[in-house]
């Protein structure tokens, strides 16, 4: 059954103190929502937020992990270090971190399947640059990213799996992909997973400078599921809006 879901990415902000506040603002503005509900937090945030999500409707999710349960991987954190303190959803191959990260359709699958393997949940991220898209090459790459990113997974593991399509060119730049533009694009994700699953049951998600000023057309289309939002879900008011877009 598919869902809407607005997960924020908070990236490389927010100090413990600033989390928890944001969380008891955010919570009870949110409480009533049939949306699911995200915030994915730096490591450092994640145990406090995590605390303070509970007895509320907001799930909690990392920003990236190691495929590797333990070993000399300097800096990294594992799944299972993510689990054992009840984190639920990890972010995986965010375009921040293939371009800066060298990340990989290897290193996503391999955390993906990682990811599964603890029981979490991961938000596989896919998108192309402005140059592939002027190119006329975005269906093949993200469709190739979908296929390579979900490699060996079954259609039971698409249940616990959610996809993030975030053009590029659109990611804190203020730009955003057309309503259809971006519709477009996730109908061909979908259009790929039915190809190599035989489901339509897969939440797919816009990335790129959604906002509250444009969640709810973006969001109103055929394909678009909910967002994964970026600066504006550093502030709880914006955010909110956001979540509570119907």
């Amino acid at each position: 059954m598919r869902r809407y879901v607005i997960a924020g990415n908070w990236k490389m902000n927010m100090l413990p103190n600033e989390a928890i506040e944001f969380m008891n603002t955010l919570a009870p503005m949110v409480k009533d929502t049939k949306n699911e509900v995200i915030i994915c937090a730096p490591f450092t945030d994640l145990f406090y937020t995590i605390l303070s999500a509970q007895q509320t409707n907001i799930h909690v999710g990392a920003q990236n992990m190691h495929w590797e349960e333990s070993g000399a991987y300097t800096g990294e954190v594992s799944p299972n270090m993510l689990k054992c303190i009840n984190t639920e959803y990890v972010i995986i191959g965010h375009s921040e971190r293939r371009q800066y990260f060298n990340e990989t359709d290897e290193t996503v699958n391999k955390k993906v399947k990682a990811a599964l393997k603890h029981g979490l949940k991961p938000i596989v991220c896919v998108g192309e640059t402005l140059e592939q898209r002027e190119a006329g090459q975005t269906v093949d790459l993200i469709t190739g990213q979908v296929e390579k990113g979900l490699a060996g997974l079954t259609a039971e593991d698409l249940d616990n799996v959610i996809i993030a399509y975030e053009p590029i060119w659109a990611i804190g730049t203020g730009k955003t992909a057309t309503n259809e533009e971006a519709n477009e694009a996730i109908k061909e994700i979908r259009n790929k997973v039915r190809e190599e699953f035989n489901t339509d049951d897969i939440t797919i998600l816009y990335g790129g400078s959604c906002n509250d000023k444009n969640a709810k057309e973006l969001f109103s289309m055929s394909d678009i599921d909910g967002g994964l939002v970026g600066g504006a879900s550093l502030k709880a008011e914006q955010f909110e809006k956001i979540v509570n877009f119907n």
